[in-house]
């Protein structure tokens, strides 16, 4: 199951933002990999896909910073 929403995600991440996959760093929206637009729109697929509510407060920078830590966020709002 986990690997299954692991590739989910990064399918999701892969078809609004693909530099996004091969990003090493720890800032994606600072080094402009990604911008608020396309969070927004990642945010509205993984809520559809994993049935989940991303709130506000978890739309920072800090929970998108690479696909690992928005991986990280999707597991821990699934588990609540």
């Amino acid at each position: 199951m986990e690997e299954n929403m692991e590739e989910k995600i990064l399918e999701i991440l892969e078809e609004h933002c693909e530099e996004a996959l091969d990003y090493e760093g720890d800032n994606m929206m600072e080094d402009g990999v990604i911008d608020s637009f396309t969070v927004i729109n990642v945010v509205s697929d993984l809520e559809d896909e994993f049935d989940i509510e991303i709130d506000a407060k978890y739309v920072v920078a800090e929970n998108f910073r690479n696909k690992e830590a928005i991986i990280a966020l999707v597991q821990k709002l699934l588990e609540e």
